[in-house]
């Protein structure tokens, strides 16, 4: 089935790409004679020659918009239905995913209510989107960090089958891939054996497994941030790859070894890094690798003849990136965005050695696969129908939160990714300012500082939207939300973390603000980067990042009230003087390694948010009165938690009558996180 050559800016407005001759016939059909059009001759002969052809079919990040997403699967899984149905390479489908299947949020616990576990046969937290990926037909996926987000033990449970009490669920039909992830520490997990059929190894975990398609077969090795412990929870599983790709490399290398020494001519690498220039560094210094799928990046990658869903503004990348790896041999990476809204495709051929040919790619054939009807009929694709019924079914308890109203905005609240991660933005200040209202009502003494880390902020609240007849990211025309409900702020914080309350000195201060600016540069997105409320700091990434206690010399200029901490990058006053501190337990456990467990700022006793225990208790709040928690949202969250400080704040002080109205600014205008040269 062939793509039309359409470029769809909104729902309702497509126009042609380029100009074509009279006698053309648009992708997505073929002549009167039955024969394909729109492939470029040479590129089509180079297929016909070659020894094997792979549809290879991909997607990952299904982490971001919860709405977008499961709004988006039904459609995604007709692209899937079509495209493996399809006449040409149908047959020759492996479906990948490159990580980021499952994470906290509405989908994740919406899996436990009786309407889902009607369709699922289990109650199991996950096991929708495990679902989906069964029902699309997905054969290996890399391990993403949101896996991990509600600790090993609730990973493993999602993956596993489920039976008894009149439940039925057969888990993941798929394994997960990470060769440098050791799994054997924890004993909840099943370890697959290495170089097994990927169709045999369900519910398990394993380094790398062989595909076997259309005769062929194919190798797959998965691979994960070497961050994961910083960035999620890892328990005693065992991460390696550290201090550079080269060290990562190492670790991966063996199990493309280990398959080429069983005779496996064609490798594809599940890589899960987080930001897609580690995934093309990685290219090019392995050996045998013919396809990197790349994930965590969330990079719109797709050709000039590729739809856009609605709202998404413009591709960030060409479809695919081509490079040549260690021994010169060509070697392609390949991304598209998440939340279900495009699926990749990419149709290449081999030769009799395994050798990669580009000569095969045409960028009619190959791209990024919009979730949007038009191009759901261009490759005659239908709704798999255990997903549509999931997806009703999720929807049934999804809305129920969305009717749930806690407070208005006037203004768009920006928690994208790109944003959040880099700058002060307006949605980071409402939930900072939040927690430190709410730490304030519990709190037997004053908080003068909330912290927490962008990264903890999933999606925006509001809607952004690309006007037609544009393909200009900066024509975006955002929309406040008609209000905010317990919806959004599943979807947003949907970690949920607790808030503790902490005393810090103003050189721990300064220390711990240096750290959450030390990974910022120009096209990095870390987690760690703040969300203040209570101070406003300036930080130059021209400084010297962070490496160790007090090292750092990006903060130059630090203000909490209006006492100046720091001027001119020196530390004013007394060091020893000191603030209170609400942060979230994530970071405060060394979460985005926050240095707060090191030296006087460990708190042994904290609880561990993903050991799943919870919050609310005495000795994870010092001095507070819980007694003082307004109650008037005590139904979907914790006293203590994240999500009920946002909800308290917002009834209390954002009534339809006085909604929120702090516009969103660039990072040049920003007040709080003063940006010297700003990096957006």
């Amino acid at each position: 089935m062939r793509k039309n050559k359409l470029l769809l800016i909104a729902v309702v407005l497509t126009f042609f790409y380029g100009c074509y001759p009279d006698d053309y016939v648009g992708g997505g059909g073929k002549d009167d004679d039955g024969d394909p059009t729109g492939v470029d001759p040479d590129a089509q002969k180079a297929l016909d020659e070659a020894d094997f052809v792979l549809q290879l079919l991909h997607y990952a990040d299904v982490d971001g918009n919860e709405e977008t997403a499961l709004d988006a699967v039904d459609e995604f899984s007709a692209l899937v239905n079509g495209l493996t149905n399809d006449s040409d390479y149908g047959s020759q489908t492996l479906m990948v995913s490159s990580g980021d299947i499952i994470i906290p949020g509405s989908r994740f616990f919406a899996a436990e209510q009786s309407a889902v576990r009607a369709v699922t046969g289990s109650n199991e937290p996950g096991h929708a989107d495990i679902a989906f990926a069964n029902a699309v037909g997905v054969v290996a996926s890399a391990l993403g960090n949101h896996e991990l987000d509600a600790g090993p033990g609730e990973f493993s449970d999602a993956i596993q089958a489920e039976a008894g009490g009149g439940a039925e669920f057969i888990g993941s039909a798929f394994p997960f891939l990470s060769a440098n992830v050791d799994f054997t520490p924890d004993d909840d997990f099943s370890i697959g054996t290495d170089g097994s059929e990927a169709n045999t190894m369900g519910t398990q975990v394993a380094k790398y497994a062989i595909a076997t398609v259309n005769g062929q077969q194919i190798g797959l090795v998965g691979a994960s941030t070497p961050t994961l412990p910083s960035i999620t929870s890892t328990g005693s599983l065992i991460v390696s790859g550290e201090g550079g790709n080269m060290a990562l490399a190492a670790e991966i290398q063996p199990a493309v070894d280990a398959l080429k020494g069983a005779g496996v001519n064609k490798i594809v690498l599940l890589a899960h890094m987080q930001q897609i220039a580690i995934e093309k560094e990685l290219a090019t210094l392995l050996d045998g690798v013919d396809i990197i799928v790349a994930g965590g990046s969330n990079t719109r990658m797709g050709d000039n003849d590729d739809s856009l869903f609605s709202g998404d503004g413009g591709f960030q990348e060409t479809y695919p990136f081509i490079t040549k790896d260690a021994s010169d041999n060509p070697t392609l990476v390949v991304n598209v965005d998440g939340d279900y809204k495009y699926l990749g495709r990419l149709v290449v051929g081999f030769d009799a050695h395994g050798v990669l040919d580009t000569n095969t790619l045409d960028e009619y054939l190959n791209g990024a696969y919009a979730s949007i009807a038009s191009v759901v009929s261009q490759v005659n694709g239908t709704p798999i129908s255990t997903v549509t019924t999931l997806q009703n079914a999720l929807n049934s308890v999804i809305d129920e939160q969305f009717s749930n109203v806690l407070g208005f905005s006037d203004v768009y609240l920006d928690g994208r990714r790109s944003q959040v991660r880099t700058q002060e933005t307006n949605l980071g200040n409402l939930t900072a300012d939040a927690n430190l209202w709410y730490a304030n009502l519990l709190s037997d003494e004053p908080v003068q500082i909330s912290l927490k880390n962008g990264g903890g902020i999933r999606t925006e609240i509001g809607t952004a939207v690309l006007p037609p007849g544009s393909t200009d990211p900066n024509d975006v025309e955002f929309t406040a939300p008609e209000n905010i409900s317990e919806g959004n702020l599943r979807a947003v914080l949907r970690f949920d973390n607790g808030l503790v309350r902490l005393t810090v000195t103003a050189a721990e201060l300064k220390d711990i603000l240096e750290h959450a600016v030390a990974g910022s540069e120009s096209g990095a997105t870390p987690g760690q980067f703040p969300q203040v409320a209570g101070l406003s700091f300036t930080f130059d990434t021209a400084g010297m990042p962070r490496t160790a206690a007090g090292n750092g010399t990006r903060v130059s200029e630090l203000t909490v009230g209006t006492d100046v901490v720091v001027s001119g990058g020196t530390i004013q006053g007394d060091a020893s003087r000191t603030f209170n501190l609400v942060t979230l337990n994530f970071l405060a456990n060394g979460g985005d390694s926050y240095p707060f467990t090191d030296a006087d700022l460990s708190a042994p006793n904290r609880v561990n948010f993903y050991e799943g225990t919870g919050f609310g208790e005495e000795i994870d709040y010092p001095d507070a009165n819980l007694g003082n928690d307004p109650g008037a949202n005590s139904s979907f969250s914790y006293t203590g938690g994240e999500q009920e400080a946002l909800a308290e704040y917002l009834i209390s002080q954002f009534p339809q009558s006085s909604p929120y109205m702090e516009a969103e600014t660039p990072a040049s205008a920003d007040t709080r996180i003063v940006q010297v040269n700003p990096i957006n």
